[in-house]
Order: structure tokens, then sequence, then C-alpha cells
């Protein structure tokens, strides 16, 4: 009879990391007035108790759409409860890096720091609620997630993303059927500021 190679019964691992000074998520070495995604806030005591799915979020700035898995962590997701008209995603015929389909913030960071123009991106990232100002336009994948538990807090209608598809598309979700398409980045779409806070 062989006696197993190890036996564990607890094991407590514990790991540090030391980031660069360059790294640190709070500090921003960009240019004056650009916009640098920061890790999003989490907000203390009973803020973090979210209201039902569909609900506006008191305090919050939007209708709450549930969690979401982001590079930083799981997020409480909250969409504006209104949309800032239609735009366009901007800059025909040229290719930026702006191409998650997970993470709308990133997206938006490159697209309202870049030279050209980008009016969807620019109106959700301008837009505030509830003393918030970290709006942004949504991704497709975010915009997805909308569709598929919030869609009657939307119009049955066209919206715009902030994900590329090409130099020459961009991706747009159809609120009525539940279509996401890669249409001509030049089309005005309706855009839907959205901000996420860590769980």
């Amino acid at each position: 009879m062989k006696s197993p190679l190890i036996q564990i019964k607890n094991l407590h691992v514990s790991i540090s990391t030391f980031l660069p000074e360059h790294l640190v998520a709070s500090a921003s070495y960009l240019e004056p007035d650009t916009f640098a995604p920061a890790a999003p806030a989490t907000p203390a005591g009973d803020a973090l108790t979210p209201p039902a799915i569909g609900d506006y979020w008191a305090g919050q700035g939007g209708i709450y759409g549930g969690l979401r898995h982001y590079p930083e962590g799981l997020c409480h997701i909250i969409f504006a409860s209104v949309d800032v008209g239609s735009h366009a995603y901007g800059e025909y015929g040229t290719s930026v890096e702006a191409t998650s389909n997970i993470d709308g913030l990133a997206n938006t960071a490159i697209l309202v720091n870049r030279d050209g123009s980008h009016p969807a991106a620019e109106a959700a990232y301008a837009y505030t609620c509830d003393g918030h100002s970290d709006f942004y336009l949504p991704s497709s994948g975010e915009l997805h997630h909308g569709y598929l538990y919030l869609p009657e807090s939307f119009e049955k209608d066209w919206y715009i993303s902030s994900t590329q598809r090409s130099a020459l598309y961009a991706y747009f979700m159809d609120f009525e059927d539940g279509w996401l398409s890669a249409t001509a980045s030049t089309f005005e779409r309706l855009a839907r500021p959205v901000r996420r806070i860590l769980q």
C-alpha cells in the first residue's frame, strides 16, 4: 500500500506585487486635458447595494444592468437612463485601436484622445449624472448586455458602440431585433452612455 506523496488540509497563499510608479493607475502621464481610463472606484457603504436589474440606481447615474467581468475585476454596469442624441462614429477611412468588444472605457479613451473627431464617443464622455462624470460609449459587448437584460430601457432603434470593425465600419446594435452589425462609421445612430464601478 502506497502512501500519498502529499496531504494538504489547509493551504493559504499570499501574493504581493509592486508596480513601478509609471504603472500606478491613479497617476496620469498624458498630455493635459486628455482622458486616461482609471480603474473604477468602489462606492462606500450602502452605495454598493444595487437595486434590481432594470431599476434606477439612485446616486449612481442610471439604470442598473448587473455584473460584468472587466480587466480590473467584477463590476456593476450602469446605463444612463437617456440617450445623448444620434451621432456618427467618426473618421471614416481611419483605422484606430478602439477594437475591444468588452471594454468600452478603453475604446472611449482612445477615441476622445485622438486629434480627429469621434462624435458618439465625445457625447458619451461629456455626459454627467448624479455627480458622476466617468461615463463612456459602450463596447459592442456592453450594448449586447443591455439588449439581453434591459431591452425595455432602450428605444427600438440602432445604437452605436465604441468598437471599431475596420477603418470603414463600426459595430451597431439593433434594440428591436437584437442584431449586431458592422455599418459605415459615417451613419448617425443613438448613443447611450454607460459607467461601471467595482463590486
